[in-house]
C-alpha cells in the first residue's frame, strides 16, 4: 500500500465520518502505515559487512588523478553502511597479493552471512578474455609482460566465491585509456565481461570494450555518481548500480556507459529508507518497474532512452531502435547496440572455448577488438590461429550477426558512447533520477595522507537513509613494506530500520548451453557454459 495514498484516505474519511468513526479511522492509519512504509523498505540485514577498497594512482607513465581519492570516497561510504573496511592505496603487485589473501581469510572467519564489498579504482585491461589490475609501478611494455607483472581479477573473484557470504558486490573502477603493453600484439579496449557467480554482482565503470575519459579531480565520475547512490535508503543494490548508470551519462553527457551483471541469491539493501516525512522526493521508478514496461509504451523517445539506458541490456537497446529510431539520440543507442552485440558474442565464445566458437568470433568480426585475444588462445591451445576453410560454425545461442553498419561502428571507429557525432544526451525527467544532491555539486579535494593509505574526505551528510547503527571501521593491510600509520577515522552514531525487496532477474534463454566437444584449457580453469544465462543489466 502506497503510504500516500493511506494518508489521503484517512484525511478524507475524517472530514466525511463523525466523531467516532474518525477515532477509528486514526487507528487503523497507526496501524496500517508501519506495514506500508515496510513493504516500499527492505529489510536491513544485521550480518558483518566486510569490505576492501583499493585506489592506485602512482604509475610512472601516466598517474591518476582520482582513483586514491575515489576510493578513499568509496570507502568513507560503505562506513556509513557499516561496512568495516580494508583499505590500502598505491599497492605494488606482491602487496595485492597478499592484501588479497588477508581479505580472503577475514572473509572465511566471518561466516556464510556476511556482506561482502570489493573496489578497485586504477588501470585495468583485459588480456585473453580475462581482467587484469595494474598495480602501481607497473612498467609492461610488452603484451605478455600482462600476466606476469599485473594481478589477474579473477584469481581473487574465483577464491572469493567459494566462501560461503550472502553476496559479493565486486567493482572494477578500472576500465581507462591505459599507456601499457605498446608492444606486441594489440589489446582490445576496456575491460572484458565477466560472468558472475551465484550471489555475486559485478560491475565495472564502463560498458566492457569501452574506456571511461580521464578525470581530473579531484574525483572521478563513476565513484561520485555511486557514492551518491548508495547514499539513498531502502534501494536494492542493483538498483543503486543502475541508478549510478543514469547519473553517470547525464553528468559526463554520455561520454561512457557503466556495466553491471548480477547473479544476487538474495535481496541486500545497505541503508533503510527514511520516514516518508522525511523522505526528499517521490519514490523511483525501480530496475523491475521499468523492466515490466516495454520500451515502445513509453510515452516519448526521451523517456524510452533513460529506461533503455538504465536496463542495458540487448534487448532493450534493439526495442529502442525499432521504436525511436528517428529520434535524434538514435545513432547513440544504436552504437551501444553494436557494443553490446559484439561484447556478447565474444563473451559466448569465451564460456564456450571451443576452436570452433573463437574462429566463428573471427567470421563475424574479421577487424573485431577482440580478435588478437582470440589467436592467443588458439594458439595457447595448439589450434590454427586463423579459421580453416571449413568448421562447424558455433550459432552463439541463436545471437543474430551484426549488420554492416554495426561492424562498421565496431570494427572502423573506435568506440565512444560521447563521440562527436551523437546528438546530445537529454535530460531526465524525475521519473527516473531525483535532482542531483547539493552536496555532491562541489566535493573539496580530500587532505593527503601517508603513503599507502586513503585519504579521509571531507563528511557528506546522510540526507536520504537512516544511518547505521555504527559507523564501520578503517584498517590498513598488514603489510610489511609500508610502516606508517592511518589517519584516524571519523567516529559517527547513528541508527537504523527497513524491509525485502524482490530480487530481479531477467533470463536470456531456459536452457543451458550445449556442452562443447572440444573445450580449450585456460590455465586450469574451467571456461565452459554454466547453465542458464541470466541477466540484471549488462551484457545479457
Amino acid at each position: 500500500m502506497n503510504p500516500g495514498r493511506v494518508s489521503r484516505f484517512v484525511g478524507q474519511g475524517m472530514r466525511a465520518a463523525g466523531p467516532i468513526a474518525a477515532i477509528l479511522l486514526i487507528i487503523t492509519f497507526v496501524m496500517v502505515m508501519p506495514l506500508a512504509v515496510r513493504a516500499r523498505s527492505p529489510e536491513i540485514s544485521k550480518d558483518p559487512r566486510l569490505a576492501l577498497v583499493i585506489g592506485n594512482s602512482a604509475y610512472e607513465q601516466t598517474p591518476l588523478a582520482t582513483a586514491v581519492n575515489d576510493a578513499g570516497l568509496i570507502a568513507q561510504t560503505l562506513r556509513t553502511a557499516g561496512f568495516d573496511v580494508t583499505g590500502a592505496a598505491d599497492l605494488d603487485q606482491e602487496s595485492i597479493q597478499q592484501t588479497f589473501k588477508e581479505f580472503l581469510t577475514k572473509i572465511e572467519a566471518a561466516g556464510p552471512h556476511a556482506a561482502v564489498f570489493v573496489y578497485l579504482a586504477g588501470y585495468g585491461l583485459q588480456y585473453a578474455g580475462e581482467n587484469y589490475f595494474i598495480p602501481a609501478g607497473a612498467a609492461l611494455k610488452h603484451d605478455t609482460d600482462i600476466p606476469l607483472e599485473a594481478v589477474r581479477i579473477s584469481d581473487f573473484t574465483h577464491a572469493l566465491a567459494h566462501l560461503p557470504s550472502q553476496a559479493r558486490i565486486i567493482v572494477l573502477d578500472a576500465a581507462r585509456d591505459n599507456p601499457f603493453a605498446t608492444s606486441g600484439a594489440p589489446l582490445a579496449s576496456g575491460l572484458a565481461p565477466v560472468d558472475a557467480e551465484e550471489g555475486s554482482l559485478y560491475a565495472i565503470n564502463a560498458a566492457p570494450g569501452t574506456i571511461a575519459p580521464v578525470d581530473k579531480g579531484p574525483y572521478g565520475a563513476y565513484a561520485l555518481a555511486l557514492t551518491e547512490m548508495l547514499r539513498y535508503g531502502g534501494v536494492s543494490i542493483e538498483d543503486v548500480f543502475a541508478r549510478a548508470r543514469l547519473r553517470v551519462n547525464e553528468n559526463t553527457h554520455g561520454a561512457f556507459v557503466p556495466w553491471d551483471v548480477s547473479k544476487l541469491t538474495s535481496p541486500l539493501v545497505l541503508l533503510a529508507a527514511m520516514s516518508p516525512e522525511g523522505s526528499a522526493s517521490q519514490p523511483l521508478e525501480t530496475l523491475a518497474e521499468l523492466q515490466s514496461e516495454p520500451i515502445r509504451e513509453f510515452s516519448g523517445g526521451y523517456d524510452a532512452y533513460a529506461a533503455a539506458m538504465e536496463i542495458d541490456t540487448l534487448s532493450g537497446y534493439q526495442e529502442f531502435v525499432a521504436a525511436f529510431g528517428d529520434y535524434p539520440i538514435a545513432p547513440r543507442v544504436t552504437a551501444l547496440l553494436a557494443n553490446r552485440r559484439e561484447t556478447l558474442t565474444w563473451s559466448w565464445a569465451r564460456r564456450v572455448n571451443t576452436p570452433n566458437a573463437y574462429w566463428s568470433y573471427m567470421r563475424r568480426y574479421p577487424e573485431g577488438p577482440h580478435i588478437a585475444d582470440a589467436r592467443r588462445i588458439l594458439a595457447s591451445a595448439g589450434a590454427p590461429p586463423d579459421p580453416p576453410a571449413r568448421f562447424e560454425p558455433y550459432d552463439f545461442q541463436g545471437l543474430p550477426e551484426p549488420d554492416e553498419d554495426e561492424r562498421a561502428i565496431i570494427e572502423h571507429a573506435p568506440f565512444a558512447a560521447g563521440g562527436p557525432n551523437y546528438a546530445p544526451v537529454p535530460p531526465l525527467s524525475a521519473r527516473f533520477l531525483p535532482p542531483l544532491p547539493a552536496e555532491f555539486r562541489h566535493l573539496p579535494t580530500p587532505d593527503e595522507t601517508a603513503t599507502g593509505f586513503l585519504p579521509v574526505p571531507a563528511a557528506i551528510p546522510l540526507n536520504y537513509a537512516r544511518p547505521w547503527p555504527r559507523m564501520g571501521s578503517l584498517s590498513h593491510p598488514v603489510l610489511e613494506s609500508h610502516e606508517a600509520q592511518p589517519p584516524a577515522a571519523k567516529d559517527e552514531t547513528v541508527d537504523e530500520s527497513g524491509g525485502p525487496k524482490e530480487n530481479q532477474e531477467e533470463k536470456l534463454n531456459e536452457h543451458p548451453a550445449e556442452e562443447p566437444k572440444h573445450q580449450l584449457s585456460n590455465g586450469g580453469e574451467t571456461s565452459g557454459p554454466r547453465g542458464a544465462v541470466r541477466r540484471i543489466g549488462g551484457v545479457y
